[in-house]
């Protein structure tokens, strides 16, 4: 059986939030079977805010949870981290309503993850295996998830850039593959943007320590981790963003020119077409192959909720 996981030990962390500038602490603690993945506002009462599509808050250059009176931002990154470590459960514990942006990328976090160690619990995990296509797109923006027998990813990216005009990569994303290539690439913006962000009260944490900043004629930054950085990082974006869909997801997702805004209206749009998948319960997708138990329909109708 492919076990559904939580951390061994909690640990904890503090950092710079990217758009409110302040500081952050955060901890990540040990949670039971079936309890997902849940932050908890530890300023406001404890309120909890489970990571699901149904709690999407603001898109604001990052994506945001939203629940009752409380709200968490730039949840992301350490989304990404979390699912590619194969953790489905945990608690996120903030003091303030935004996640530490560390180096803009999710390699602190897979540190922060290996260092509370992962356990196994007696509860089987299950899968979202994708059986027939599913299409969004809005203008010149596109994403599709297709029938595969493993998760894996192609994403491209289009800017009115000389860096930046055309950058591609696919890649089927086990754990090793995603902390080896995926995870330290870093959030970028544009030179010219972050006058404009900060008038509008967003990106004030925003430094060349944890953001790519690219000027006219290169990245002011002293150098890039990857020769393709900016699309690996959309790749780290998508992850964390459909993690909202509350299930590791078993299919080919193809994306051109998305974003936190088309990947999480993609997240409803799965879960929503009901009949384009299955839930699953198996051995691990990391193996070359998959034997499959399909699990009643009924149990789907919790995904949403």
């Amino acid at each position: 059986m492919d076990s559904q996981r939580t951390l061994r030990r909690s640990v904890s962390c503090a950092g710079i939030g990217l758009h409110s500038g302040k500081k952050v602490t955060l901890a990540l603690r040990p949670a039971p079977a079936g309890f997902g993945i849940r932050f908890r506002r530890t300023d406001l009462d404890g309120l909890e805010i489970p990571a699901t599509i149904a709690n999407l808050g603001a898109i604001q250059y990052a994506t945001g949870l939203a629940r009752d009176a409380g709200s968490v931002d730039t949840v992301e990154h350490l989304l990404s981290a979390l699912v590619s470590c194969g953790v489905d459960n945990a608690v996120v514990e903030l003091n303030r309503p935004e996640v530490p942006i560390m180096d803009g990328s999710s390699a602190p976090f897979i540190y922060l993850i290996q260092e509370a160690g992962v356990r196994k619990l007696a509860a089987a995990r299950q899968y979202l295996k994708v059986v027939r296509p599913i299409t969004l797109s809005t203008g010149d923006k596109r994403i599709a998830l297709y029938p595969s027998d493993h998760f894996k990813v192609t994403y491209s990216i289009s800017f009115d850039h000389p860096m930046l005009r055309h950058q591609a990569r696919t890649i089927r994303l086990t754990e090793d593959a995603f902390i080896e290539q995926i995870a330290p690439a870093r959030t970028f913006c544009f030179l010219k943007e972050v006058e404009m962000l900060r008038q509008n009260g967003l990106a004030l944490g925003g430094s060349l320590d944890n953001a790519i900043v690219i000027g006219e004629t290169g990245v002011l930054n002293n150098a890039l981790r990857f020769e393709d950085e900016f699309v690996r990082h959309k790749i780290l974006d998508l992850v964390g963003d459909l993690a909202l869909v509350g299930r590791p997801i078993v299919g080919h997702v193809v994306a051109h020119r998305g974003g936190h805004a088309l990947h999480t209206a993609f997240a409803a749009r799965i879960l929503e077409e009901a009949d384009a998948w299955q839930l699953v319960e198996g051995v691990s997708v990391a193996e070359p192959s998959m034997t499959t138990v399909p699990v009643h329909a009924n149990s789907a109708a919790g995904l949403a909720n």
